[in-house]
């Protein structure tokens, strides 16, 4: 490297998140707070169906063929809002899975990712 320093990228319109933040989750009635997996692997987000059904989401739109370490499931699809970093989505498609068992009860994929946002896996909620 040259004795210049460099500049600073710039990610115009692109919000920064971690591999772990706080999101909204939006019903009709009612919303809640939630800290949510950010997964890169994940092409479609994913819901605890407990929370769904506190949210009142629904009604399911489709079955979605999942693949995971699990094998492969057909999960129902249904569409909510969410805010993450500030910025709210509307009609986002959420598989229904049971999450109890796993730390996060959302699970935030690529169909929301894709809009605008970069992964800093350093970064802190």
């Amino acid at each position: 490297m040259t004795g210049k320093s460099r500049k600073p990228m710039k990610f115009k319109n692109r919000s920064v998140i971690g591999l772990v933040e706080k999101v909204m989750m939006i019903g009709p009635e009612k919303e809640r707070k939630v800290t949510a997996r950010i997964d890169t692997g994940a092409d479609i987000c994913s819901m605890d169906t407990k929370l769904a059904k506190r949210l009142n989401l629904g009604p399911v739109e489709r079955l979605k063929r999942i693949k995971s370490a699990h094998g492969i499931k057909k999960r129902p699809v249904v569409r909510g809002r969410v805010e993450i970093a500030k910025r709210r989505f509307k009609k986002v498609r959420f598989t229904l899975a049971d999450r109890k068992h796993l730390r996060y009860k959302v699970l935030i994929g690529k169909n929301i990712l894709k809009k605008g946002f970069l992964i800093d896996p350093n970064k802190e909620m």
